[in-house]
């Protein structure tokens, strides 16, 4: 009977469940979803119950899908959502919901850690800036405002690491997950004490980190009646969807290149054999999935989140609505006629780090309309993450090319304007939609033999649509991008006045 790997990707908007056979072929694939509940001063939380639910449910109709796979399935494996924090207590049940990569609440408590530890310092540890949008500050809020349910909080874990517990009872994290709380040690390959003594915190609320590919139990009689799967079936941890997206692009060494993911979030990303330390701390760089390496990387709140905003602003409702409004915007110019958009809906990450950052359009006239306003958006984006590309091309990458995934990659107009304003060829995969989870199936099969090694990923899916830059048009888009990073500087104060 054929041997398949189940993978789970628990996103911000849902679980994709696919399966992929020996050869690395995915066979199905399906998405549950749930909900985010978004409120004021950057709250963004999920119900982990939600999360299992819809792993349950995917993997139910995806066994269904594809008759006789339950028996066929050799392991599960997971890539999830990173960044935040699931509290659990001492049956390792949530004691409130899941606090997601996206709250920005713990500015108070950001700032505390600053003052104990120092920006350079936190960085120079963790690869990354200490910042409201990691774990462990996140993990303090709750400890400040939410006493009373914090009191019963005995382990911290990441999104597939809930789901990791429910299938086989164990409570473990890998390098890649714990690379994006704001406590891990990347040099040490630990927890820091340094870190998590300053934030106050008791080291014992963090799992044991093992690597990616272990298989760290089998699916429990519970489990398998929850979701169909065969009790005994091995389990594969996975890790963190940035690194596991790299690994589904086919970003497993220095040699691959760079890729672009255009979610609701969105980075671009590289493969490196040593964490990558910008000066001016723009980027990080988290553990990869693949012992060993690192993936620095250059992350914006809200990529193709804010292209979907300007969808539901624009065309509310509309069929078609996303392909219309492109085409439109592909017809006019944007930051060419002083119109500029500051896509920072959710705060920002990459470059600037200000979770008090929000999105502006600048330079409004009377004559600009819909499809102005769509064209700044998409510049916006493509302006935003080519600030990440120049923090890795001035600490010594070179980048000649960039492979996308993601929904957005599939849409010619968007990779052309990415192309015009990187300056480089873009090349959507095949595979946009499924990357991060066919990185999870290769971690899956990797964990228990069905692959020999990863690279594997790189025949999973191929390079397609090249996109060639056009060199007048990336000439203007230098002019336009030193003036979009100018109207960042001068709102900053204002930003904060808010």
């Amino acid at each position: 009977m054929s041997s398949f790997i189940l993978s789970h990707d628990l996103g911000t908007t849902g679980d994709k469940a696919t399966l992929v056979d020996a050869e690395g072929q995915v066979v199905a694939a399906v998405t549950a979803t749930y909900d985010t509940d978004f409120g004021p001063r950057g709250k963004a939380e999920q119900d982990a119950e939600a999360w299992w639910g819809a792993v349950c449910t995917a993997t139910r109709q995806l066994l269904e899908q594809v008759p006789g796979a339950r028996d066929g399935v050799a392991g599960v494996s997971f890539s999830g959502q990173m960044m935040g924090a699931v509290l659990l207590d001492a049956a390792g049940e949530p004691v409130r919901p899941a606090v997601i990569w996206a709250d920005t609440r713990s500015t108070a408590q950001t700032d505390r850690l600053l003052e104990r530890v120092g920006m350079e310092a936190g960085y120079r540890i963790t690869g990354h800036r200490l910042n409201p949008t990691y774990s462990l500050t996140k993990v303090m809020w709750v400890r400040d405002t939410e006493p009373e349910a914090f009191a019963r909080v005995r382990h911290v874990v990441l999104a597939k690491d809930f789901v990791v517990r429910r299938l086989t009872g164990a409570l473990v994290t890998d390098p890649s997950d714990a690379s994006s709380t704001n406590a891990y040690d990347q040099s040490a390959g630990t927890w820091s004490a340094e870190l998590i003594e300053a934030a106050g915190l008791d080291r014992a609320l963090f799992p044991e980190v093992v690597p990616s590919t272990t298989v760290v139990g089998t699916v429990t009689t519970d489990a398998a009646t929850a979701t169909g799967l065969r009790a005994g079936t091995p389990v594969v941890l996975g890790g963190g969807d940035g690194p596991m997206a790299a690994l589904g692009a086919g970003i497993i060494d220095a040699a691959s290149g760079a890729y672009a993911y255009l979610g609701s979030s969105s980075w671009v990303s590289l493969a490196a054999d040593a964490p990558l330390h910008d000066p001016g701390m723009r980027s990080m760089t988290f553990n990869h999935v693949i012992p060993g390496r690192y993936v620095p990387t250059a992350t914006m709140q809200a990529g193709g989140a804010s292209l979907q905003w300007i969808m539901d602003v624009l065309a509310p409702g509309e069929d078609g609505r996303y392909e219309r409004l492109l085409a439109a915007a592909d017809g006019v110019t944007a930051s060419e006629d002083g119109l500029y958009f500051l896509p920072h809906l959710l705060g920002e990450r990459s470059p600037y780090w200000n979770p008090r950052a929000r999105a502006v359009f600048a330079g409004l006239a009377r004559h600009h309309g819909p499809e102005h306003m769509a064209r700044a958006v998409v510049e916006g984006v493509a302006f935003n993450l080519y600030t990440g590309l120049l923090a890795f091309v001035e600490n010594g990458a070179t980048i000649e090319r960039m492979d996308a995934i993601g929904g957005a990659a599939n849409s010619a107009q968007l990779l052309q304007v990415f192309a015009d304003v990187w300056g480089v060829r873009v090349r959507r995969r095949t595979l946009v939609d499924e990357a991060t989870a066919l990185g999870a199936a290769v971690v899956g099969g990797v964990g228990v033999g069905l692959y020999d090694d990863f690279s594997v990923a790189r025949r999973m899916s191929e390079q397609a649509a090249p996109r060639e830059p056009d060199a007048a048009a990336h000439e203007r888009y230098l002019r336009t991008h030193a003036v979009f990073l100018d109207a960042y500087r001068r709102l900053e104060p204002w930003f904060e006045s808010l």
